[in-house]
């Protein structure tokens, strides 16, 4: 799809003036926040939990701004208006500036990348690698080693990297957050280690009500046999289950497929699911 407008500020303008001037100093230092949105025949997904996280971001790491969340809610909203029957993302740049009343907040359509259905029927396999995000609370631009890591896993035709902290605890992916489980008990990083994924709270919340227990627990990659099966999620793969981690088969249990089941019928009921 062909997206000819983005926002700035709150104005809706030409997406040909979607540019940062290269002396940006903030740009470039990744001083700034964002979040991905998906967007599906006119209802944002979770829109309020996307901007507090947003917002949120921006105070931990010190970037001062003009705009609340009804201003990011109005800009979004005028953004899509013309977009009834489409399913696609949009992405929200907040870049601080040596003054709040000089940062800029951006948003634009992006088209959706669907993982591929068999890895939902298969798993995805994954690698590991030693990093461990400085403002774990903050999604933030500094995604140096996160890309790096990233793209060590395409390379070798992993989905994505594990995190592993300088504990040797797996803390999360690096666009995903990390699960175990083993029955009906379900086992995540603390969440003072991890970004706190709005898909992470949605699959929690959902897990709860269905008579699965939560348990939050460092996990090493060395004890990964011990569980039953492991996953992840995010905005655009829900939950993906994992076949492999650096070659080390993992399960998948049908309390798995169960859980995985009970997200898509939630999404389906609230947001007429892609």
């Amino acid at each position: 799809m062909d997206f000819k407008y983005f926002s700035q500020n709150g104005k809706i303008l030409p997406i040909e003036q979607a540019v940062i001037p290269i002396s940006n100093i903030e740009y470039s230092y990744g001083f700034g926040v964002y979040e991905n949105i998906r967007i599906s025949n006119g209802t944002v997904y979770f829109l309020k939990d996307h901007t507090d996280r947003l917002l949120e971001s921006a105070k931990i790491i010190g970037l001062t701004h003009s705009f609340d969340e009804e201003i990011i809610k109005n800009s979004i909203l005028d953004l899509i208006k013309d977009y009834k029957s489409e399913t696609f993302n949009i992405k929200i740049l907040l870049i601080g500036a040596s003054t709040k009343e000089k940062a800029i907040l951006n948003i634009f359509c992006l088209n959706p990348l669907f993982p591929d259905k068999k890895l939902y029927r298969d798993g995805a396999e994954f690698i590991t690698y030693n990093y461990e995000r400085p403002f774990p609370h903050a999604k933030t631009l500094n995604m140096l080693q996160s890309y790096l890591a990233y793209s060590k896993a395409k390379k070798s035709g992993a989905y994505d990297a594990l995190l592993i902290n300088q504990n040797g605890f797996i803390t999360e992916g690096t666009r995903t957050n990390f699960f175990c489980i083993k029955g009906k008990i379900i086992y995540t990083p603390f969440e003072k280690d991890i970004l706190l994924g709005v898909m992470r709270k949605v699959v929690l919340k959902i897990a709860s009500e269905n008579n699965y227990k939560i348990v939050e627990t460092n996990i090493k990659f060395d004890d990964i046999k011990s569980y039953d099966g492991a996953f992840v999620t995010s905005t655009s793969s829900k939950i993906m289950p994992i076949k492999s981690i650096d070659g080390i088969l993992v399960g998948y249990p049908d309390e798995l497929k169960e859980l995985m089941k009970l997200l898509n019928n939630f999404l389906e009921k609230n947001f007429l699911l892609h």
